[in-house]
């Protein structure tokens, strides 16, 4: 069987459900390690929802956020769920960033950077747009192992169907390691840059809270399970089933971690 595993990123409500509510989690800890001072103009790249914008507005005291994401529907839900007037939403391209050069005191992405398909164009935009001295960062799951989540689907995937393993996201997405995250924004040419892993409890409240968002069709997993059969969909589950071992409150415990990355203008 052969498949290709394009993501779709449009159900604001299916990405809720697959990894929404772990990425406010990651964007809190985030922020936390970023320490930015109040009253800072904010640029988040890739915006998805809102949440990693709901964060920035609820703890850095910013005197503004500007988001922007390709997907419409996104930035639709982003738009219903942050009523905040020092937020705003717009859809555009991350390699091509609307903003005047020097626009911005800290331009942040959360979990996006490994999607975009010219990785160096989005950070050179992210760096233009800020101003001489600010800040640039991002962050992105550890697919290798630490997102376990991920890892225990595309194991289970790769166990059912092995031609498929290059579409696990560890070998897609070499950005999701420290090293290569770290020469890239060197390579962009900023500035003291540093490294950071961000880890998370991911606690399902059974097996069925934990399969159930990867039937929604957003994200990559979810968009290569919805392109299997359904003999090749049960297998997985089983195989899934099998491997996470509930506690004896029926719970499915595991972490996750992403990898931050900060440099100066």
């Amino acid at each position: 069987m052969s498949r290709t595993a394009a993501e779709a990123w449009e159900s604001g409500y299916a990405y809720e459900r697959y990894v929404g509510r772990w990425s406010r989690k990651v964007a809190l800890e985030f922020l936390r390690w970023l320490a930015p001072g109040p009253s800072l103009a904010w640029a988040d790249v890739g915006c998805g929802t809102g949440e990693l914008t709901s964060a920035i507005l609820a703890g850095c005291k910013p005197a503004l956020v500007s988001g922007i994401d390709s997907s419409e529907g996104f930035v639709s839900q982003a738009r219903r769920r942050v009523g905040d007037k020092r937020a705003r939403f717009d859809v555009g391209d991350a390699t091509q960033l609307p903003w005047r050069s020097a626009a911005w005191d800290v331009t942040v992405s959360g979990l996006v950077l490994n999607f975009v398909r010219d990785h160096a164009a989005m950070v050179q935009e992210m760096a233009r747009v800020t101003r001489p001295g600010g800040m640039v960062a991002a962050y992105v799951w550890d697919y290798g192992g630490g997102m376990q989540m991920m890892r225990h689907f595309w194991d289970a995937a790769i166990t059912v169907s092995p031609n498929d393993a290059k579409l696990d996201q560890a070998e897609r997405f070499p950005l999701c390691q420290p090293g290569p995250l770290q020469a890239l924004f060197e390579r962009m040419g900023l500035q003291a840059v540093t490294v950071y892993a961000v880890q998370i409890p991911t606690v399902f409240e059974s097996f069925d809270d934990y399969w159930t968002p990867f039937l929604g069709k957003t994200g990559a997993a979810p968009t290569y399970l919805a392109s299997a059969d359904e003999d090749v969909r049960e297998r997985i589950r089983l195989c899934l089933e099998s491997r996470l071992v509930p506690t004896p409150a029926g719970r499915i415990e595991l972490t996750a971690q992403a990898w931050a990355v900060r440099g100066a203008v």
